[in-house]
Formats: structure tokens, C-alpha cells, sequence
């Protein structure tokens, strides 16, 4: 069977959301138990995927928020010790943030819940099904595909 683009974007679509949906409630259940707003996760993840302090502006713009909102966010966070917020070296009127250390522990036991599912994923999968999924997608990530278009989003 020759699958159509819009075969494997349909087939890709449900899978991902039903993979992505794994652990999902566990994973927002420490989450909610926390007391975070949901742009205050979203802040958490933003900055856990940058590695490194980022300016208020600029998780601003990644979140689609102004500025202010943001900022009120931030120090909501600052205060419940999830971030650190500093003086950017250069400029002083520019504020960075960063995850604290207890900012690092939620955002990486978040992903280690879905990892984890992930793992169990893989374990249920019957052995052809998994060499099948596992070949194709060494060969997709060994391409360039995702990589010429990580570089033209950049």
C-alpha cells in the first residue's frame, strides 16, 4: 500500500496524540497539586528547553504574552522558589530568569513521567512491530530531513 501525505499525516496525528496522552494525568496531577497557572508551566517548560537565563521579554514572546503578564507570572515563580531572576550582566535594566534547582526537579520529573511511559510503550510493542518502528526511524533521524527544517526555523 503506497500511503498519500495526507495518509501519513493523519496516521502521524493520532498517533502522536494518543502517545503524547500517555501518563498525561499523572504528569499534570503534580502539576495541579503544585498550584501553578497554566502560563506558569508553560514559563517552566519554556525556560527548561532553553538551558540557559533568558530575559523577561523573551519568554514573553515564546508564551504569546505581554510583557507585564508575564513579569507577573515570573515573580510568582521567583517567590515560590521555582526561578532565579538576575541582572542581565550587560544591561542592568534587562532581567533574566532561570529554573531554581527545585524549578529543575518539576520540569525534569514532568518529562521523566512521560519518558517513563514511553519506556513502557516501547516494552508492550510486539517484537516486529518494534524493529519495524525502530528501523524507520533510525533511518527518518539519520537523514535530513528534520534537521534542514530545524535550521530553517531558526
Amino acid at each position: 500500500m503506497t500511503a498519500s501525505p495526507d495518509d501519513l499525516y493523519l496516521a502521524l496525528d493520532e498517533f502522536l496524540m494518543r502517545l503524547m496522552g500517555m501518563g498525561e494525568g499523572e504528569a499534570m496531577d503534580n502539576l495541579v497539586a503544585m498550584d501553578l497557572s497554566f502560563t506558569q508551566v508553560r514559563a517552566l517548560f519554556v525556560l527548561a528547553q532553553c538551558g540557559a537565563p533568558v530575559a523577561i521579554h523573551e519568554v514573553a514572546e515564546r508564551l504569546g504574552l505581554s510583557v507585564a503578564a508575564t513579569g507577573r507570572s515570573v515573580d510568582q515563580l521567583v517567590n515560590q522558589g521555582l526561578l532565579e531572576r538576575r541582572e542581565d550582566l550587560r544591561d542592568r535594566r534587562i532581567k533574566r530568569i532561570s529554573l531554581s534547582e527545585a524549578g529543575r526537579t518539576i520540569a525534569s520529573g514532568h518529562l521523566e513521567t512521560k519518558r517513563n511511559e514511553l519506556r513502557a510503550f516501547a516494552a508492550r510493542l510486539p517484537e516486529s512491530d518494534r524493529n519495524q518502528l525502530f528501523d524507520s526511524l533510525k533511518s527518518i533521524l539519520a537523514g535530513d530531513t528534520l534537521r534542514a527544517h530545524c535550521q530553517e526555523s531558526r
